[in-house]
């Protein structure tokens, strides 16, 4: 099991670190300080800065040769495995505009993924070229507020046939990027026949996210945040007309769609959140070496020796489970890889919160403040731990996988 950086991803992982230290870490906080200055006030408007840095890093990444590094296997893509992109978006996670920059982004890389596995012709030309080109954005419009949306056979958000037409009824929520101005395609999960079988009662759609009908209720707050421009929307869909040719795949097909889109996209997360570690680290380790109290550096103080140990050994750990799920979904394929990928799924998120927490207590009041990426990094990484399934979730996967070994008994 070859887990290590092979030469033919070595020069990548050096260009990206080289323009994410020249350009993209410090116009991230740039761009995050702009966010609401514009003559509306509004939070969810790009102003003429914030579209001059979208427009600059991501000209830099593609005159460099830096773009959709996501699509792996493909040949529209560089031809990596997971395993070497996964060194990749490590580092794109080390600033917010890290993954944007490349076209790395979610929801942004599995909405491609679907459209272009599964979408027609008509899809690809419509919508798939414009998010490959990085010019419009996308969102995901799956998890509903009326039921546990982790067991995701209960969704019902509804689509009825009329003719040659569908409709929907029904209202989504934490619609992650629906708040951004320039997405304009949604990808929508809706039960089109609850007496089917449990997997075969969903189908997905796309559509154009100015379609009449669609009414955006409100951006959902993470710990008081609106996460805005990008947000994480409740929506209420009333009447929308979509076209029979609007399906992708067929009907009663969702979920080998939305699996199929799951299963990169849960390990990508988890790529970038140890990403997001090691920078923690860094700036843990900049500022114990930096402040003194109680006449020592900080990093001699208490256990903070320990602490320091203890995230280090942590990320190291977490990277390769990480790593040999990206192997294992290399080799065997996302569905057997499912073990391994809802295990990375748990440990990730859940390192990286540590981390981020560790080097917050270090810097004292500003470490929670607006004046250090690690409060944003907190909830972005606490975030993720619903995100594609929660926790117990995975576990579950996890413990079934394991059980199944000793019993032929359904578990």
């Amino acid at each position: 099991m070859d887990l290590g950086v092979t030469e033919k991803v070595k020069p990548l992982i050096e260009a990206v670190r080289k323009l994410m230290a020249e350009k993209i870490v410090h116009l991230s906080e740039e761009y995050e300080g702009e966010i609401g200055n514009n003559p509306q006030n509004n939070r969810f408007v790009l102003n003429d800065r914030q579209k001059e840095i979208l427009d600059e890093l991501k000209s830099e990444a593609k005159k460099r040769g830096l773009w959709n590094f996501w699509l792996t296997d493909s040949e529209a893509g560089y031809g990596l495995t997971t395993v070497e992109y996964a060194y990749l978006a490590e580092e794109m996670g080390k600033a917010p505009l890290g993954a944007e920059t490349f076209n790395c982004s979610a929801p942004d890389t599995g909405n491609m993924e679907v459209l272009e596995r599964y979408g027609t012709q008509a899809h690809k030309d419509r919508w798939l070229k414009p998010l490959l080109d990085g010019e419009i954005r996308s969102a995901y419009v799956m998890t509903e507020p009326g039921v546990a949306s982790s067991d995701a056979v209960q969704l019902s958000f509804e689509a009825k046939k009329d003719g040659d037409e569908w409709v929907l009824n029904g209202e989504k929520w934490w619609i992650s990027g629906a708040g951004d101005p320039r997405c304009q395609v949604y990808i929508v999960l809706a039960q089109t026949d609850p007496e089917a079988a449990k997997h075969g009662r969903h189908t997905m759609f796309v559509m154009d996210a100015d379609t009449p009908g669609v009414e955006i209720l409100r951006p959902m707050q993470v710990f008081g945040n609106d996460d805005a421009p990008h947000g994480h929307m409740h929506m209420k869909f009333t009447d929308v007309r979509l076209p029979a040719d609007a399906v992708i795949l067929g009907e009663g097909r969702g979920f080998e769609v939305a699996q199929g889109r799951l299963g990169p996209g849960r390990i990508h997360h988890c790529m970038r959140a140890i990403g997001q570690a090691e920078r923690a680290l860094e700036l843990m380790c900049k500022r114990g070496l930096s402040r003194e109290a109680f006449g020592k550096k900080i990093a001699s103080l208490g256990a903070n020796f320990d602490i320091i140990a203890n995230a280090r050994m942590e990320i190291e750990m977490a990277r390769l489970l990480c790593l040999k799920a990206a192997y294992m979904m290399d080799t065997v394929g996302v569905k057997e890889a499912q073990p391994w990928i809802s295990q990375i799924k748990v440990v990730a998120p859940l390192m990286a919160t540590k981390v981020v927490d560790e080097a917050m207590q270090m810097h004292g009041g500003e470490g929670i403040s607006q004046d250090q990426p690690l409060a944003r990094m907190y909830t972005n990484l606490r975030t993720l731990r619903f995100a594609d399934g929660p926790d117990a979730v995975h576990r579950r996967q996890v413990a079934r996988a394991e059980l199944r070994k000793y019993t032929n008994e359904k578990i």
